[in-house]
């Protein structure tokens, strides 16, 4: 299998990496694109002549000087770029300067497709519910886990027609993260982006397939990997009242073991306000996606439709049922007391599903401020429908809109411009899934390259890239299987239980942050260094779904032959 033979050998290539210097010429380790920016940082307080050489042929390409040196504060580091976004000819090059171990690097015209499928296979590996076969997973096959058909509803969720310990089915879905348990909350904004993802690049997955069990079918393969999720979501909602339950968990964390060796009882527990928003927002945008496949997905629309609608009817009704940790139950909580962004983004879908005014009132009515999208703030992710269909709103709710994303996206540039390593990532922005964090910064910033194209916009987009595929402090592409050095022992269940040396390819590591609440062993404390390539540091190398899907976003979006409205 190709992508296994890769990751085999850039699992050599890392363990003969470790003998390079300390200081590294660090560089965007998948590539560059041939039209787009190409920076390299150079550790040092001095300004430094580099030159790129061709390769193989070994013809000097271009000589440049690097920018004057600046401390780049949540590194601890002082660095200067070296800029050669002249260069715009395909191909490998290497990248010299004095006293450092040349770097090699490429150009090319779509060099993350690659890469790209990876990351969007991801998922087809943390499926619930279902064998892995050779002819998908290569080297990763695994038996089924968590069939998923007799789960109890927990005390917490009891209600007259689902006492305690009702029997329900509940299958499929992505396993949420390192971890074997499927959380509505986390779902919602992972969903949506792949979603979304399909929405702004159709043109890119259209025809595109990487071997998935669905390949071939008439069904985009990413559209085929979110019905997995989205049949999993819709049994999640007591049909009896259109409530959504929280999530689907044993009552504690399994050990590191296959997932059919995880068969600890299951439990659906506690409805609440923020499942059933998160809930309605997704299905609301999974109606509209799925009424172009009537065919392939009979009756998917008009469900989905119902129940988004349902789902909200249930929050409106219970608008602060927020999510208690259960005393028996010890998995992750994704707790949430501040729902009006959840508010405000499930009247946004539901507008858009519906047409009907109220909604959008509403969505004016609890409109939160922009931020980055997280799992806990999802403001932005209402701003982004409306932004996409801006026909439908009046001028004046149009440039609430438009402004609403641009202030925010001006922001990211002045801190892309300001930084020393040209990265808009600031000390706060290293928190747990850090790099997530670096990933929807990019996705807002195309989002307001799509209403006021700007290069400043698109060069922040692509530093932000370049920083979690190896162009930051610890010369490491995030990305497992990708790049010289990657993530080789991620939080990851099946990737820690599994007799294969490399992990699964296409996860992006949670990043680093100083936080370090796993307690394990850490080099440093510094925001952007604070990372552990350890199975112990879930605080910062586990894997996620939220986390992998707004590279995904990003990956597809300079994918695109042009990246323009």
């Amino acid at each position: 299998m190709r992508l296994a033979f890769s990751v085999l050998c850039l699992v050599s290539a890392a363990s003969s990496y470790a003998a390079e210097p300390a200081a590294l010429l660090k560089v965007n380790q998948s590539g560059y694109l041939s039209q787009g920016q190409k920076l390299a940082v150079i550790p040092g307080k001095s300004q430094q002549s580099f030159q790129l050489v061709a390769l193989p042929s070994g013809q000097i390409v271009f000589k440049g000087q690097s920018s004057e040196a600046q401390l780049w504060a949540p590194a601890g580091e002082t660095v200067s770029i070296a800029d050669f976004t002249k260069v715009q000819s395909n191909g490998r090059y290497r990248l010299e300067v004095a006293g450092y171990t040349p770097v090699e690097l490429q150009i090319a015209a779509q060099p993350y497709a690659q890469l790209h499928d990876a990351a969007i296979k991801a998922y087809y590996f943390n499926r619930a519910s279902q064998q892995l076969d050779t002819a998908y997973a290569g080297v990763w096959a695994r038996p089924a886990g968590h069939p998923d058909n007799k789960v109890k509803i927990h005390a917490s969720a009891a209600s007259a027609s689902r006492p305690t310990g009702t029997v329900v089915q509940s299958a499929k879905g992505w396993y949420d993260a390192g971890d074997y348990n499927k959380y509505i909350v986390n779902s919602g904004i992972s969903t949506f982006t792949l979603l979304d993802a399909w929405t702004d690049f159709k043109d890119f997955y259209r025809q595109r397939q990487w071997t998935i069990p669905e390949s071939g079918n008439s069904m985009p393969d990413l559209l085929d990997e979110v019905v997995w999720n989205l049949d999993w979501m819709s049994s999640m909602q007591d049909p009896a009242d259109g409530g959504v339950y929280h999530k689907l968990t044993t009552l504690n964390f399994e050990g590191a073991v296959m997932p059919h060796q995880a068969v600890a009882p299951r439990y659906l527990v506690q409805k609440t306000t923020a499942a059933a928003l998160n809930f309605a927002a997704v299905m609301a945008k999974a109606s509209r996606v799925m009424a172009e496949f009537g065919k392939e997905q009979p009756g998917k629309a008009a469900l989905f439709r119902q129940q988004a609608i349902q789902a909200w009817q249930w929050a409106s009704k219970n608008p602060a049922i927020y999510y208690q940790q259960p005393a028996d139950v010890s998995t992750g909580a994704y707790g949430d007391k501040e729902l009006a962004d959840e508010f405000a983004w499930a009247a946004a879908e539901l507008y858009l599903l519906t047409g009907e005014q109220p909604y959008l009132q509403q969505f004016f009515q609890l409109a939160q401020p922009m931020q980055t999208a997280s799992w806990a703030s999802v403001a932005a992710l209402g701003y982004f429908s409306l932004a996409k269909e801006a026909n439908r709103l009046t001028p004046e709710q149009r440039q609430l809109v438009f402004s609403a994303i641009t202030a925010v996206a001006d922001q990211f540039v002045a801190q892309h411009q300001a930084s020393a390593y040209k990265v808009a990532m600031v000390p706060e922005d290293f928190v747990w899934g850090s790099n997530a964090v670096a990933m929807n910064k990019a996705i807002l910033l195309y989002k307001a390259n799509q209403i006021t194209e700007k290069a400043s916009y698109m060069e922040a987009m692509q530093g932000l890239l370049d920083y979690v595929l190896g162009r930051n402090p610890l010369d490491l592409s995030y990305v497992t299987g990708f790049g010289v050095k990657s993530p080789q022992h991620i939080h990851h269940r099946p990737s820690e239980a599994d007799s294969i040396k490399a992990p699964v390819p296409g996860w992006l590591a949670g990043g680093a942050q100083p936080g370090q609440q796993d307690k394990c062993k850490y080099n440093s404390k510094l925001p952007a260094k604070s990372y552990a390539d350890d199975w112990c540091s879930y605080a910062s190398n586990e894997v996620t779904i939220n986390w992998n899907a707004p590279l995904v976003y990003m990956l597809a979006a300079f994918s695109q032959p042009v990246v323009k409205p």
